[in-house]
């Protein structure tokens, strides 16, 4: 049974980031390039819209059930039989607290601030600038969580191997 929960906890740790760094990865190589190609109106609008849908539940699982899940595989690899895959267990919530501290102090408040400016702009110019100060903080970042997640990743499949 011990054993069933411990993998249970890992499959969800790694489903749960997975989804994290499919995200972001999605952002990084679709979304922000397509969005890219469109005129300041459109991507301050679709990027406005984009960040309200993304507030659901099933975000909510990911961004807090990625780390919860994380924390939870940890704590049932402390024997120390299952200490080589706590290591990878321990490197992969490092990772994803990387990536929610990146989400929380940088991306949130670009996406605020677009939301602000995008709302506020009158013209074109308006959403000229207010893209300007978004797009390209923002997909540096998100480079980042994307590198982030996916190595957090990674570290749950050498977990399982270990």
């Amino acid at each position: 049974m011990a054993d069933l929960v411990r993998t249970g906890l890992l499959v969800a740790a790694m489903v749960a980031t997975g989804w994290f760094a499919g995200l972001f990865f999605t952002f990084q190589i679709a979304v922000m390039p397509g969005l890219a190609r469109c005129e300041d109106r459109v991507f301050t609008a679709a990027m406005r819209a984009m960040n309200t849908a993304i507030l659901n539940p099933l975000f909510a699982v990911a961004f807090v059930g990625s780390p919860l899940s994380l924390a939870g595989a940890a704590l049932a690899h402390l024997a120390p039989a299952h200490r080589p895959a706590l290591v990878w267990i321990a490197a992969a919530f490092v990772l994803v607290v990387l990536v929610v501290v990146v989400t929380m102090t940088r991306n949130v408040p670009l996406n605020d601030a677009l939301e602000r400016e995008g709302a506020a702009a009158a013209d074109d110019a308006g959403h000229a600038a207010a893209r300007r100060r978004f797009a390209g903080p923002w997909v540096r970042w998100n480079a980042l969580r994307t590198a982030a997640s996916a190595l957090a990743v990674a570290c749950l499949a050498a977990a399982m191997a270990a």
